[in-house]
């Protein structure tokens, strides 16, 4: 007996969700708005958050290896996994990455990666790579 089984998968058809609309609850929003950074934006540690981010963290598989949101994982999801080069997101704080970091969020394909993958040091180190990038072209 042959079954044959059809599924489509819209790649890069997919927008990436409004980089301002908020993925914090608003409950939850201050606490991650009081979120400071305790690692400082250096070369070095920025250096050492991208290592994390194409690494042990495994953002690139759907952030792509810098961060542009076209990681080979990511081109089947819907929304698109965040470009962190678009400038917009110099309106989020750090502490609202972390929540998404640490919580995932709703309605997309990020889950937690804090402390499951990642330790909290190094989700500070990721957040600079990823800050690095939204000045970037």
């Amino acid at each position: 007996m042959l079954v044959a089984t059809a599924f489509s998968v819209n790649i890069g058809s997919a927008a990436e969700k409004d980089p301002l609309a908020p993925r914090v609850p608003a409950d939850q929003m201050a606490a991650a708005k009081a979120w400071k950074n305790p690692m400082k934006a250096t070369p070095d540690n920025i250096a050492k958050g991208k290592e994390i981010f194409n690494g042990k963290g495994t953002c690139f598989t759907c952030h792509g290896n810098e961060g542009r949101g076209d990681g080979p994982a990511g081109a089947a999801l819907d929304p698109t996994p965040r470009n962190f080069h678009n400038p917009k997101l110099k309106g989020k704080t750090d502490g609202e990455f972390a929540w998404v970091i640490k919580n995932g969020s709703p309605g997309t394909g990020m889950i937690s990666y804090v402390p499951g993958v990642i330790s909290e040091e190094e989700m500070a180190l990721v957040i600079l790579f990823e800050r690095s990038l939204h000045d970037q072209p």
